[in-house]
C-alpha cells in the first residue's frame, strides 16, 4: 500500500485510502508488485538471519526459524467456527468464538482447482493484506472492531464444533466483533411499513456520519457506502463494515477512476468514470440518509443503464417526501449534489445532524395512518 500524499482529513485530496468490494479487474498491480517485493525481502532477511544463527548457537537458531507474524495475525488454535450467516462471491461469513468472545469470521477461498491462475490468487491475497493493513489500525465506536486475521498457510487447522478441519492453502480469514443486530438494510426492511421515529432516524444517521468522518480523518475513502455494509449492535448503534480492497487515494484525482461501489449509491462522477475523491462517500451517505428516513430502497424499478443515465444526465435523485423536515431534507440535498465540491465534508454533516431538533417528531407517516400523504409513497423521480 503506497501513500500518495499527506495532509489532514478535512480538506484536500491527497493521501486518502479507498475501499470497496474485491474486484479482480480493478486491483492495483502496483500493490501486488509492492507486496511481492516485501515478501521477497523478508524471506531474504529470514534466510540471512537463519544462516547467522546457525553459526552463532542453538538458542538463536530456534528463535530465528519461527515464522514471522504480522501484528494483525491471530492464533488459529483459539478460533472456533460455527454456522454460516452470509455468503458472498469469494467466501462465507460465519459465527464464531475467538478467545472466548463472540466474533464474525469471513472465510475467503480463492480456489485451488485450476479455475484461477496463480497471478489471480496472488492479486486476491494482496488485496486481502491491504484490507487488513487498513482495518486493524482503526478504532472508533462506529467502525466494526477488527480482531485479527489469518493468511492461509499449509497444514493450517481451524477448530470447529465438529472437530478440526484442514484449511486449503489459499484460504484467508478475517475475524471481527459479532454484531447481533445484523445489517442496517435488514432493519430498514423490517420497518418498511411502520417507518422509524424521527429521533431514531437522526441517531442512525449520526452514527454513520461519525464513522465516515473518522475514516476520512484517517484518509480512508470507503467507496461502497450502503446500508448493507452497516451493522447494528444490541443497542442499535450503527457500525461501518466491509472495507474490501483498501488503498491510498492518489494525490492526482485523475488516478481515481472507474465504477466502484453499488448501483443506486454511486456518485455521478463515479458512474461517469470521472476522477473522484472522498466526496463520493458523502454522496452515498445522502442516499443512505434518504433510505433510513423512508425505510425504502432507491430506484427499485430501474435497470443499471437507466439509473446510470438518469443520475448522470438528468440529475435523478430519490424523491424526498413532503413530510420530511426541511432540516433533514437539506442534508440529503447537499450531500447528493451533482458537484462534489459543493458537497459538505462528513465532519460538517455531523454538525448539521447534531443541530436538528428531534423533540417535535417529524418521522415518516405509516400508510394506514395518513392515506392523504400520497407524496410520501409515490414513485421516485428527479428533482
Amino acid at each position: 500500500m503506497k501513500e500518495e500524499g499527506g495532509g489532514g482529513g478535512g480538506g484536500g485530496d491527497g493521501g486518502f485510502v479507498r475501499a470497496d468490494q474485491i474486484d479482480l479487474k480493478s486491483l492495483d498491480e502496483q500493490l501486488e508488485r509492492h507486496l511481492s517485493r516485501a515478501w521477497t525481502m523478508e524471506k531474504r532477511k529470514e534466510e540471512a538471519s537463519a544462516g547467522a544463527n546457525q553459526r552463532g548457537g542453538g538458542a538463536g537458531r530456534q528463535h530465528s526459524l519461527r515464522p514471522r507474524r504480522e501484528d494483525w495475525e491471530i492464533d488459529p488454535a483459539k478460533l472456533v467456527i460455527k454456522g454460516v450467516i452470509a455468503r458472498g462471491t469469494f467466501g462465507t461469513v460465519h459465527r464464531g468464538i475467538y478467545d472466548g468472545n463472540d466474533v464474525a469470521v469471513k472465510l475467503l477461498d480463492w480456489g485451488e482447482d485450476g479455475h484461477r491462475s496463480e497471478q489471480d490468487i496472488a492479486a486476491l491475497r494482496a488485496a486481502f493484506s491491504q484490507e487488513v493493513s487498513v482495518w486493524h489500525k482503526l478504532e472508533h465506536p462506529n467502525v466494526t472492531k477488527f480482531i485479527g486475521a489469518i493468511m492461509g498457510a499449509r497444514d493450517l487447522n481451524i477448530q470447529t464444533e465438529n472437530g478440526h478441519i484442514g484449511m486449503p492453502t489459499n484460504i484467508c480469514c478475517v475475524v471481527v466483533e459479532y454484531l447481533a443486530g445484523g445489517a442496517l438494510k435488514s432493519f430498514l426492511i423490517k420497518n418498511r411499513r411502520r417507518k422509524l421515529a424521527f429521533k431514531v432516524v437522526v441517531q442512525i444517521a449520526l452514527d454513520l456520519a461519525r464513522g465516515l468522518s473518522y475514516l476520512h480523518s484517517k484518509k480512508i475513502v470507503h467507496r461502497d457506502v450502503k446500508t448493507e455494509n452497516m451493522l447494528l449492535d444490541k443497542a442499535r448503534t450503527v457500525k461501518i463494515a466491509d472495507f474490501g480492497v483498501a488503498r491510498l487515494e492518489a494525490s492526482n484525482p485523475s488516478d481515481m477512476t472507474g465504477e466502484t461501489g453499488t448501483l443506486g449509491y454511486m456518485a455521478p462522477e463515479v458512474l461517469n468514470g470521472n476522477p473522484y475523491n472522498r466526496k463520493c462517500d458523502v454522496y452515498s451517505f445522502g442516499i443512505c440518509l434518504w433510505e433510513v428516513y423512508c425505510c425504502d430502497m432507491p430506484y427499485p424499478d430501474l435497470s443499471f443503464s437507466e439509473v446510470t443515465s438518469a443520475v448522470v444526465r438528468q440529475n435523478l435523485r430519490p424523491e424526498i417526501p413532503r413530510c420530511c423536515p426541511s432540516s433533514l431534507a437539506n442534508v440529503m440535498k447537499r450531500c447528493w449534489d451533482a458537484n462534489p465540491d459543493k458537497r459538505p465534508e462528513m465532519a460538517e454533516v455531523v454538525s448539521m445532524l447534531e443541530a436538528i431538533d428531534t423533540s417535535k417528531g417529524g418521522g415518516m407517516i405509516p400508510v394506514d395512518q395518513r392515506p392523504g400523504c400520497l407524496s410520501c409513497f409515490r414513485q421516485y423521480r428527479g428533482p
